[in-house]
């Protein structure tokens, strides 16, 4: 069994695969060791690798280290992608294997992977499995948050349901702005890529995409744990044979 970890700015997302099935997912916020721990405890992992778009912990990797084979996430793993991003060595490995789990379950069509997390990203990959590249913009919550840090005195509001364009009060206006500006924006996007390219996927993925889902005009191929799915088909294609 193979144990994948995603360490994000905000949580740590963990799955546990038999071969390409999903077996368990989670989330931890904290004592996530000790979490750690338990799983390798109840699964018979062989096998593990771990995404972090911060530093690397290396609790974590010594205890990964010393109960599993760890995948080594660096510039010499195995991906099934042409890379052709100009700064390779910057390239988040969140998004590389976001793109690897579009490239192996998606080969031979055009995929634009919409992560809706602390940021939101858009990745994409052509028919011929040749990665172009793609762009980042502030989450949610960071609009929410960023609004009131910079300013003096708007206040920071939690993610809210709005049915509404124009706000009527400071704090109706603030969600106007922030969810109608991030609906806008991926329509947007999406619309400049079909203008370009023919018969595009859309996956939508990342912790705020089931909110969004529905307020997106564009045919949607939702999957909360894709980057998770990524990760494990990494695993399997660098396992030593």
């Amino acid at each position: 069994m193979n144990l994948v970890i995603d360490i994000g700015n905000t949580l740590l997302k963990v799955a546990v695969f038999d071969n390409t099935s999903l077996m368990k997912a989670c989330n931890f916020k904290n004592n996530f060791i000790l979490n750690i721990e338990s799983i390798l405890e109840k699964y018979p992992i062989t096998h593990s690798i771990v995404s972090n778009v911060s530093d690397s912990n290396k609790e974590l990797d010594c205890l990964l280290l010393k109960r599993t084979n760890l995948i080594s996430f660096n510039q010499s793993i195995k991906i099934p992608f042409k890379n052709n991003y100009s700064t390779k060595n910057t390239l988040g490995t969140d998004r590389i294997a976001l793109v690897s789990a579009a490239a192996i379950k998606f080969p031979f069509e055009n995929v634009l992977i919409i992560d809706l997390g602390s940021c939101i990203t858009y990745d994409f990959k052509n028919s011929d499995n040749d990665y172009l590249g793609g762009s980042i913009s502030p989450g949610i919550f960071m609009r929410y948050k960023s609004l009131n840090y910079h300013t003096a005195n708007l206040p920071l509001l939690n993610l809210k349901d709005i049915n509404y364009f124009i706000g009527k009060s400071t704090e109706e206006s603030i969600h106007s702005g922030v969810i109608n500006g991030v609906i806008k924006e991926i329509n947007g996007v999406i619309q400049q890529y079909e203008n370009e390219f023919k018969e595009i996927k859309i996956i939508l993925t990342g912790g705020d995409s089931k909110f969004l889902l529905k307020k997106i005009k564009n045919t949607i191929f939702a999957h909360s744990n894709f980057l998770l799915v990524g990760l494990n088909l990494l695993v399997e294609s660098n396992k030593k044979k």
